[in-house]
């Protein structure tokens, strides 16, 4: 790739995209692509990278159709190194985890949060979507945001900030404890509270981020879970030595008492997760649950999975707190 362009991941994710489309895509159809492989970009944004992948000689227009890859377009998007398309999405959160200062101790500190982008008008009905799985304890943090500031929010739209869990592996981290950020996966909650996982994404396996791929291919029942206590959501796994199960235990069940959620058994050591003698399993609800429940009720959310780090009580005493 050249050297601008490598250097920006989104010309790559937009290049990838249109490669594989059989036809021309106009911008508003990029951005939601983009979405489900979790980049926030407005229509407008979209049209910057365009213009600049025209100049290139990358892409070309199709009359009001939008873009095609041209010959040199479709020669530089095989050049893509593997390892970059791979490794993206489980770096990136694993930087955030890094980043989050919260302690559960004291209830301070910044947890790592989800950014999501919806239209004015649907703002109510996403809203009420989201303030089921919160009522429901089925997100990972029960509370989410509405922002109107932030300068990544296009015009006629509001942004909703949701925690997000790479926070509880910060959290670990910061005890000293190794984690390990393994697979997301859908699981399924009977009516007593027991849950198992139906499938399993790896994170260092895919360049996509798992939790978008199953909303968008409609593989979740999240709002039959939250009406009659049965269905299918979002959680994801990391390991942990088996030896700090007691340490683990002890912060979960902290962060429980703030307001965070966790399945079954506090997410320690259950399910149907292959056993290892000196790894232990720790899964956590997804704040994607809340968006999977708008998504299912028909409204478009774009959501960019651990968009950045706020401060604690900007997530607890916010719009929709339970």
């Amino acid at each position: 790739m050249t050297p601008s362009i490598r250097s920006e991941r989104k010309y790559l994710e937009i290049l990838r995209i249109l490669a594989e489309s059989h036809e021309p895509l106009g911008a508003k159809r990029l951005s939601e692509k983009m979405a489900e492989r979790g980049f926030v970009l407005s229509d407008r944004a979209v049209q910057y990278y365009l213009q600049y992948l025209d100049e290139m000689g990358f892409t070309a227009k199709v009359g009001n159709r939008g873009r095609l890859l041209t010959e040199a377009g479709i020669a530089e998007s095989k050049l893509a190194l593997v390892e970059e398309q791979i490794g993206f999405i489980i770096s990136k959160l694993e930087r955030l985890a890094f980043r989050s200062t919260f302690d559960p101790t004291t209830g301070k500190g910044t947890v790592a949060y989800n950014l999501s982008l919806v239209r004015e008008d649907d703002l109510p009905g996403v809203t009420a979507a989201f303030d089921e799985v919160a009522s429901a304890g089925y997100g990972f943090l029960n509370t989410y945001r509405v922002v109107d500031t932030d300068p990544r929010i296009p015009e006629g739209h509001l942004g909703i900030m949701t925690a997000c869990s790479v926070t509880l592996d910060g959290v670990i981290q910061k005890m000293g404890i190794p984690t390990r950020l393994e697979y997301a996966g859908r699981i399924a909650v009977d009516e007593n509270g027991s849950a198992s996982f139906l499938d399993l994404i790896g994170y260092r396996g895919t360049s996509v981020d798992p939790l978008h791929l199953f909303v968008s291919a409609g593989l979740t029942s999240i709002n039959r879970l939250v009406t009659t206590g049965a269905g299918v959501a979002l959680a994801n796994v990391r390991a942990v030595p088996a030896a700090a199960g007691s340490r683990v235990e002890e912060v979960v069940g902290l962060m429980e008492e703030l307001g965070f959620a966790f399945p079954a058994g506090r997410g320690i050591g259950e399910f149907n997760l292959p056993e290892h003698p000196y790894r232990l399993f720790v899964v956590a609800f997804t704040g994607m649950n809340m968006v999977g429940n708008a998504v299912e009720k028909g409204y478009t959310v774009k959501t960019e999975i651990g968009a950045g780090t706020t401060p604690f009580e900007d997530l607890m005493y916010a719009t929709g707190s339970r």
